[in-house]
């Protein structure tokens, strides 16, 4: 009688424990992103002062600082040789983009005939609060234009449409854009009431080969969610791009802080060149985006397993955190895109 009372005990006791495991699932922590935020975006410049002059004046981004790095391990980072490194810090809202000039050698510029699909190509895209004035800022300025003015995105374009951009070259031909989101598109902060023309940064976008590559990359190893997607065609798309016939699938993705990344596969024309193998930090069409992580070393491993492509030869750690993070490394992403990983 108290074997078969203690079985009963016993089969009874396993049941709740079989009940509670789901239960204490639910109370496990996920594991976190190896990237938690997107920080500054580095532009290598021909001409600081110039660059400076011209993100100032003509799209309103503010000097937060103006150093001459003296840390050689910065050029360890970055995998190349100079005899100096100018790093220009300029804020536009809550965002950051950094000018890189680098002393005692002559990079390669970006090519003449650079095209929207080309894999190298990126842009900033710079929030506006009126479309048409900011335009206006651009030609009196006499900026080198992609687009044929400004393009607002059709209407059957549910995930895109209303939006307002234009873009457009700095004096280095980067590519930059212009962005007007309608009240129903954009994040809530681009609604805010504000008596700017130029509000910030809302995301990078990168032409990339193969959308499913890329997600393997920035979403499945980086841990950066999918906050939109859109297909874009038609007259707009054309004229936006400046390449005929244009036909792009956009994924958005965005981290828990900072601006967001934007993978632009053409799907026609597919003929956009890749980036050149011996692309270099010095080059002009050289650009990073800035990933913060919260332990740069486990980053640097995860992705060396994953036979990632790095610039840096290792990762580089700094006696002075000058550069506003302690230890990080370079690496590239499927397509080439340079990526600074970094521990604050």
């Amino acid at each position: 009688m108290g074997q078969s009372r203690q079985s009963r005990l016993a089969f009874v006791l396993i049941i709740v424990v079989l009940l509670l495991l789901p239960c204490a699932a639910l109370f496990q922590q996920a594991p976190s992103p190896l990237v938690q935020g997107v920080g500054p975006i580095e532009i290598t410049v021909s001409d600081a002062d110039r660059a400076l002059k011209f993100y100032s004046e003509v799209l309103s981004f503010e000097k937060v600082s103006d150093q001459n790095v003296h840390d050689t391990n910065y050029l360890s980072l970055e995998g190349v040789s100079a005899s100096g490194v100018r790093v220009v810090r300029m804020r536009l809202g809550d965002e950051y983009v950094e000018l890189v000039q680098f002393a005692g050698t002559q990079g390669r510029p970006v090519p003449a005939d650079s095209r929207s699909n080309d894999r190298w190509f990126q842009h900033i895209a710079i929030v506006v609060s009126d479309m048409g004035r900011a335009y206006e800022r651009l030609r009196d300025a006499h900026v080198d234009q992609i687009s044929f003015g400004p393009q607002r995105l059709p209407d059957w374009n549910v995930n895109a449409a209303g939006i307002e951009a234009i873009y457009f070259r700095d004096p280095d031909r980067h590519a930059l854009e212009l962005i007007h989101f309608p009240p129903d598109k954009g994040q809530s902060k681009w609604h805010a009431p504000a008596n700017k023309l130029f509000l910030g940064i809302d995301h990078s976008a990168i032409a990339i080969g193969d959308t499913n590559t890329s997600l393997r990359f920035y979403r499945d190893l980086l841990g950066l969610p999918i906050v939109g997607r859109s297909d874009n065609s038609g007259i707009e798309q054309e004229q936006l791009s400046g390449v005929p016939g244009a036909v792009v699938h956009i994924t958005s993705l965005r981290a828990s802080s900072g601006p967001g990344i934007e993978l632009l596969e053409y799907r026609f024309p597919q003929n956009g060149r890749p980036i050149s193998p011996d692309e270099r930090a010095t080059d002009l069409i050289h650009r990073e985006i800035t990933l913060m992580t919260a332990n740069a070393k486990a980053a640097s491993e995860e992705l060396r397993t994953d036979h990632a492509r790095f610039i840096s030869p290792d990762l580089i750690t700094f006696k002075e955190p000058e550069l506003g993070f302690r230890e990080g490394f370079v690496v590239r992403d499927p397509d080439g895109h340079a990526l600074r990983i970094v521990e604050p």
